[in-house]
């Protein structure tokens, strides 16, 4: 076995051997991997099955993954790995006690999709609130230009201004996301592990618990991370506090939410909306009661996807394994 202790080292570049075992999803072709293919010898593979990740990370110093998990059984057969890079933020798909017993570095890439996310949140509110996607349709299917008046309008329309927006986690997300609310004149009230008096200084009124929130919240957006505690942090009792024009957001982790008890919530009228942009299987299965809801608006986990944020995620990605490279680690998730 490896020593448990980190022993942080220069490696010269060219003998340095880069695998990227889930390359599409940041960069599909629009992108270049220069910056890597300047560190070392690298290799791409768009998608990798469990049953070749070994094979093709046979010899290689560093392992940048996005969702292909590096389990022990990896780490401990992989004698060469000294690196290991996640594309996200995120980086529950190591182990990382693990690589940390074998000396290996993990790294992650924090705060690369801050606004993008925050926009996509903003994208769904306004889509239901001003019933973006259902009047575009009817435009489309002539409803317009057969109207006797010269607009038409068969839901409601929703200011913003005024209402309660609720936050549930404030990183760097959560705060973009109460700053885009406030600038259009929400009041924006957070569970965050913030004081109240920090919070009074940001313009935010604090909730004390989680029920204090969803009761309070026109629309509750998640952006905490997926713990044990926070695991089917919207459930159905939760649902039942909230308001029946209210509207649930989730860019988060998908099973922050439980899924049966959101469905039954939209279905019966409880709430009046749901914006997801992560569910807890992906891509969902055909049993999924959420996909199917009219009242229910889906996106395929691309929130984080804008060019300009997989762009900067690969800089920071190149920017990690160089200052690895220098013997002086960054974004180290795994110390």
């Amino acid at each position: 076995m490896r020593s448990r202790f980190f022993v942080w080292m220069p490696l010269p570049p060219e003998k340095m051997k880069i695998v990227i075992l889930d390359a599409y999803t940041a960069n599909p072709g629009d992108l270049s991997w220069d910056g890597l293919k300047a560190l070392g010898e690298v290799e791409v593979y768009d998608r990798t099955s469990p049953s070749e990740v070994l094979s093709r990370a046979e010899g290689a110093e560093a392992l940048l993954v996005n969702k292909v998990k590096i389990t022990r059984e990896v780490i401990e057969s992989l004698p060469s790995l000294r690196y290991i890079g996640v594309l996200a933020t995120g980086y529950n798909v190591v182990d990382l006690d693990a690589a940390k017993e074998h000396g290996i570095v993990v790294t992650n890439v924090p705060a690369y999709s801050t606004m993008s996310v925050a926009q996509m949140v903003f994208a769904h509110i306004l889509n239901i609130t001003n019933s973006v996607a259902h009047y575009s349709a009817e435009v489309d299917s002539g409803r317009w230009a057969s109207s006797k008046d010269f607009c038409f309008y068969d839901s409601g329309l929703t200011e913003l201004d005024g209402k309660t927006m609720g936050v549930v986690g404030l990183g760097n997300i959560g705060m973009a996301v109460a700053r885009i609310g406030m600038a259009l004149g929400m009041n924006v009230m957070a569970f965050s592990r913030k004081t109240e008096v920090e919070l009074r200084e940001l313009g935010i009124q604090k909730a004390s618990t989680y029920e204090e929130l969803f009761s309070a919240s026109d629309i509750l957006s998640l952006h905490c991370p997926l713990t044990y505690d926070t695991h089917h942090l919207v459930n159905a009792e939760r649902l039942s506090l909230m308001r029946p024009g209210a509207i649930l957001i989730n860019t988060g982790r998908g099973p922050l939410v439980d899924e049966q008890a959101l469905a039954d919530a939209l279905s019966a009228g409880r709430i009046a909306g749901a914006a997801l942009d992560v569910l807890g299987d992906e891509p969902p299965g055909q049993e999924n009661p959420l996909v199917s809801l009219p009242n229910c608006y889906i996106t395929p986990h691309i929130a984080w996807a804008t060019v300009e944020a997989r762009e900067r995620l690969i800089k920071i990605v190149a920017d990690n394994i160089k200052a690895f490279i220098m013997g002086k680690p960054v974004n180290v998730v795994n110390v």
